[in-house]
């Protein structure tokens, strides 16, 4: 089964650098390595060139954002399963690739694993759950990109990364993908890829932009949906407060049913709001 791996690039000679070595270093040989460079003008060029033999296809020329050049390489793909490895990222060792490869062989239509994210001086393990929901999504839940290995014919019955935002379309897509095309998916318990987290998405000055697609992204898939989700992301909340816990064990005994119905009335009646 043929994985096509995919890095965009711009202007990040060193961790393209970082990127390439990493992938050039896997013992599975069953895969093809696709990598689309922006026009960059810090030397990545000459890196694509020093390693053309490596590559099923490259290019470098501009493009309009990092989701274009993600269509790109999709485009230019054969694989059956895609992993976006973007420039810095790295995979977490030289056996991942096969090892998630007899994962991928129960047809799937995403895997997702774990991820490394590298900060500046520590690294942080984030471990994602095994079941996903709308509700998980809207409560700003993701899966993780670089760690996600992606069936091809899914952008076929999907749709492509939409270019029109800048920083939120994987996410967009695997929101749409799962709870609304009820793609089939598994988590995969192990950490996949280290993301350098110097990034866009890992900027800070990104954060309203990031929060704005989103709900864009919300209101584009689920306009119907937006009021329910958010008073089950309130009503979720509450129920998580050590009140409500409290609450959750008197009502699972009858006679402590009833002493709390008669507390809650009085309460009720003391502290309701006089009406207008």
């Amino acid at each position: 089964m043929l994985i096509s791996v995919i890095t965009i690039n711009y202007n990040n000679k060193t961790g393209l650098t970082d990127t390439i070595n990493s992938v050039k270093s896997q013992n599975f040989k069953d895969f093809e390595y696709i990598v689309i460079d922006g026009d960059s003008s810090d030397g990545s060029k000459g890196i694509v060139e020093a390693n053309k033999a490596h590559f099923a296809y490259c290019t470098s020329e501009k493009d309009s954002g990092i989701y274009n050049a993600m269509n790109k390489g999709i485009r230019a793909s054969n694989g059956k399963y895609l992993l976006f490895l973007n420039s810095g990222d790295t995979l977490d060792n030289e056996t991942i690739l096969e090892n998630s490869s007899k994962y991928l062989k129960t047809d799937k239509d995403i895997y997702f694993g774990n991820l490394e994210l590298v900060h500046e001086t520590t690294r942080e393990i984030v471990r994602y759950p095994d079941e996903l929901s709308f509700n998980f999504f809207f409560n700003k839940g993701h899966i993780p990109h670089p760690s996600s290995f992606i069936k091809k014919s899914l952008f076929n019955e999907v749709y492509m990364y939409k270019e029109k935002f800048k920083i939120v379309s994987d996410w967009d897509f695997f929101v749409c993908a799962i709870c609304k095309h009820n793609a089939s998916y598994l988590h995969i318990d192990q950490v996949i890829s280290n993301y350098a987290t110097d990034g866009i998405s890992g900027d800070p000055k990104y954060v309203q932009l990031l929060q704005n697609e989103r709900a864009q992204s919300i209101k584009d898939n689920f306009p119907l949906f937006i009021d329910e989700a958010k008073r089950l992301v309130e009503y979720d909340k509450k129920f998580k407060l050590n009140r409500f816990k409290m609450l959750n064990v008197l009502e699972e005994n009858s006679m402590a049913q009833k002493m709390n119905s008669i507390w809650l009335t009085l309460l009720a009646k003391l502290f309701r709001k006089p009406s207008k």
